[in-house]
């Protein structure tokens, strides 16, 4: 039998738990021997991951019932990634050389099992395509919030990986006016110019302390703004920040209004706490009197989404009628940096670290 040539993969890992946001003080990069894959697993050669602000919550295990495991001191860091398969046990379904998605991003080689790999769809222009996180944003759109014909549609975080998607896809499901909130007037900008959102309020910081003067008055004036942007409310809501945008959007919704909770960016990304709380004060009458539905989204939920995305998602990139934002950061060494800039409100769309051969 050919011996298999030993391979270095580095890999970033958490190496201490951060005082308020991480920085890449709080992450260090790691050289491992990466040996061949056991009976049910297959070597990857990671070519491209995921940067992503939940990340964030996972860091420190104050989270509490969360989908997937918390992080602590020594472990690698784990998200989406694309990449191809090198080496595979005799009788597995994958072969080398096939380009498949899994969790073990944030490293440079992933032993994954088997199971836990998906062929990327060849329907799909480019396979980063299938890191994008449309999927969230579709499948709130589509179970929870329903979107109809002639809805007005209001999507707040909208220049973040979910967001840059969830107003292009509002659209396709017949909303007739779709309003975006960002943080900064350049991504607004942005925005409408090339997502097609009608209006994009700059809400300001998202990281305010709950409950603080400076939350309220956050509050009063996104409330008034957006009541100009809507004067008849909104049907619809896709959430990825929570907070006063929260509270205000309560406040426009019409009758019977849906809303779809997907992020939580306002706890997730305050200075203060671990981000694994995200508070918010709502009028709680008026979702009675006005029959609002108030939800959140977890993709485990619907396990048939991601395949009814993916054919959707790769027809409208086909056809042009949807665009993926993306921001690409190369080098493993820059990733840790890279999630501190998505912290920070630095990236627009889809962040991802690409993974180029090194010496």
């Amino acid at each position: 039998m050919t011996p298999v040539p030993q391979r270095i993969s580095r890999e970033v890992r958490l190496a201490a738990l951060p005082a308020g946001l991480p920085t890449p003080a709080d992450f260090a990069l790691a050289e491992v021997p990466v040996g061949a894959p056991a009976p049910g697993e297959v070597l990857v050669r990671n070519r491209r991951f995921l940067v992503y602000g939940g990340l964030r919550t996972l860091l420190g295990g104050a989270a509490k019932d969360t989908p997937v495991p918390v992080l602590r001191p020594g472990d690698t860091l784990y998200g989406p990634a694309v990449g191809e398969v090198v080496l595979a046990p005799p009788g597995s379904p994958l072969r080398p050389g096939d380009v498949v998605t899994h969790l073990l991003g944030w490293r440079e080689y992933a032993l994954v099992p088997e199971a836990e790999c998906a062929r990327v769809d060849p329907a799909l222009p480019d396979p980063v395509a299938k890191l994008a996180s449309g999927s969230a944003a579709y499948g709130a759109l589509t179970r929870v919030a329903r979107v109809r014909e002639g809805d007005v549609v209001l999507v707040t975080g909208a220049a973040g990986g979910v967001g840059s998607l969830a107003g292009q896809i509002a659209r396709l499901l017949g909303a007739s006016r779709v309003i975006g909130t960002t943080g900064s007037p350049g991504k607004a900008g942005r925005l409408v110019a090339e997502l097609g959102y009608d209006t994009v309020l700059t809400a300001g910081s998202w990281r305010e302390s709950p409950g603080s003067g400076n939350s309220r008055e956050a509050y009063r004036d996104f409330a008034g703004r957006l009541a100009e942007a809507a004067p008849d409310g909104i049907d619809v809501l896709l959430d990825t920040v929570g907070g006063p945008q929260l509270t205000a959007a309560v406040d426009a919704a019409r009758h019977g209004a849906r809303f779809a909770l997907v992020g939580a960016l306002s706890g997730q990304l305050a200075a203060d706490g671990a981000g694994a709380a995200a508070p918010a004060e709502i009028d709680t009458f008026r979702l009675i009197v006005q029959g609002v539905s108030v939800r959140g989204y977890l993709g485990t939920d619907h396990p048939g989404v991601e395949a009814e995305w993916t054919a959707r998602f790769a027809g409208w990139l086909r056809s042009g009628r949807i665009r993926l934002p993306l921001t690409r950061i190369t080098g493993i060494d820059r990733a840790p940096r890279a999630l501190r800039e998505l912290i920070g409100g630095e990236h627009f769309g889809t962040v991802v670290v690409e993974l180029p051969e090194h010496g």
